[in-house]
């Protein structure tokens, strides 16, 4: 095996990266080497070094030696952008800007400050957004070309048994239990005094920040309930007006001094007063201070007996069915046109794993029989973080079993379409490699590629 002295550059990555403790000074940037040549593209080792960086950072599986696996991930990604460039894909500027935005706005949440994240990545925070917005731009370029290159798939039912067909038994999937469920919510009324007493409180923080008496960041830190920018100062980070909520975005849109806090705005997830930082186009960056109402447990006790007497009613079938009242009654805006089905938002279905229902509907399901109607009981909305008050009806019981195509049909389908998918781009790229001039430097030429191509020439 020949020698790799990129292997010391990676240690000392997971060394900075382990202690944190080397932060970013102008002038230490490793002196730039061609490691790959991919057409007329070069691949530095310094390239080489950031994303195992990252790779690092973002815990990501590597199925092999990073070594080897790190600069053939980056050939790939050429290959892919050479063909954008013939193909002229673009993208949606805006749609770079929000994707850096938010991944910024999560290493900053994770890190503790736009600082923490400089000296995690040893360079300044314009610098890292540059290159945040290279690699999304890229990233979006990429995924087009693959969905360009798999467009034409067509899936048949025979395509679809005969790869079931082919699948060893240890490669068929074990699908745990999975439920079927119906629920109506109502939202307990909030006394008005606790209303009162909310808006009380932001005016008294406004009004201190507006006389200079107090930081909207240090208030928000203190007491916003808005766990996700409190330990930011509030801030949210760039956001367009389809990402906020509308009475949110209404008034932060019109925010033009940074030194003022607005009105108190009204959503669905509590009372806000919101200070702007900056606008950019058509996106805004702004902070908050949420304050979420409580409900009474008087509130929650009349809720409860409400839905108790619906679930009286259903049961002993007097005025109306489960499908009938949720329409009519429940408040959860995403099931009660649907009457009352849930949808489990990760397949697409109305099936759920035990693991993805909410805690509380999982724990009264699991002793439910099908066609059985719970007692109402008390769950927390998981968008506002306030509690609510719910029944749910179990309307089927799938047990656990290994896949088969009466049942799972969809889902043996989805590996079918994602195998092919991932077939005919492999197939792409090593006829592109064959066809692309590529040299790499000795150093690598023991590794074992995924795409064995890149040594045969």
């Amino acid at each position: 095996m020949k020698k790799k002295p990129l292997l010391s550059l990676l240690g000392a990555a997971v060394v900075a990266l382990a202690s944190v403790a080397a932060p970013w000074t102008p002038g230490n940037n490793i002196i730039e080497e061609v490691a790959w040549m991919v057409g007329d593209q070069p691949i530095y080792k310094s390239e080489i070094e950031e994303a195992y960086q990252q790779m690092l950072y973002e815990k990501t599986p590597v199925n092999g030696d990073p070594y080897c696996v790190v600069p053939e991930q980056l050939a790939i990604e050429k290959l892919f952008l050479h063909q954008a460039d013939m193909d002229t894909v673009e993208v949606q500027e805006s749609m770079v800007s929000m994707a850096v935005d938010q991944r910024l706005n999560y290493l900053i949440t994770n890190l503790g400050s736009k600082e923490k994240v400089e000296e995690y990545f040893r360079k300044p925070i314009s610098e890292f957004r540059s290159q945040l917005s290279d690699v999304m731009r890229n990233q979006y370029r990429v995924q087009q070309v693959q969905a360009s290159l798999t467009k034409d798939l067509k899936v048949t039912p025979s395509d679809v048994r005969r790869y079931f067909s082919t699948l060893p038994q240890d490669s068929i999937p074990f699908v745990p239990l999975q439920v079927e469920c119906e629920i109506i919510t109502i939202n307990p009324k909030i006394p008005q005094e606790e209303i009162d007493d909310i808006k009380s409180r932001l005016r008294q923080y406004a009004d201190r920040i507006n006389k200079g008496e107090s930081d909207f960041s240090t208030l928000a830190i203190l007491y916003s309930q808005d766990p996700g920018s409190s330990v930011r100062g509030g801030e949210i980070g760039f956001m367009g007006r389809g990402h906020l909520e509308p009475e949110y975005a209404a008034v932060a849109f019109n925010l033009n001094d940074s030194r003022k806090v607005s009105k108190i705005v009204e959503t669905q997830y509590g009372y806000h007063i919101i200070q702007l930082i900056e606008k950019r186009g058509d996106r805004v960056n702004t902070r908050h201070i949420l304050l979420r109402p409580k409900v009474s447990d008087q509130e929650l006790t009349e809720a409860i007996h409400r839905l108790d007497s619906v679930r009286a009613n259903i049961v002993t079938h007097k005025r109306f069915t489960f499908e009938e009242a949720a329409p009519i009654l429940s408040q959860d805006k995403d099931t009660r046109n649907n009457q009352g089905r849930m949808l489990n938002q990760a397949n697409g279905t109305t099936r759920f794993e035990m693991k993805d229902l909410p805690q509380e509907v999982a724990k009264v399901v699991d002793k439910m029989q099908v066609g059985d109607v719970s007692e109402a009981f008390i769950m927390k909305d998981p968008k506002r973080d306030r509690d609510i008050v719910a029944i749910v009806k179990l309307t089927q019981r799938i047990p656990a079993h290994r896949a088969n195509l009466s049942e799972d049909y969809q889902t043996i389908k989805g590996m079918y379409e994602n195998s092919a998918k991932r077939q005919m781009v492999k197939d792409w790229l090593s006829r592109k490699i064959r066809d692309t001039y590529v040299k790499i430097e000795d150093n690598w030429a023991d590794c074992e590629f995924e795409h064995p191509e890149w040594l045969r020439r």
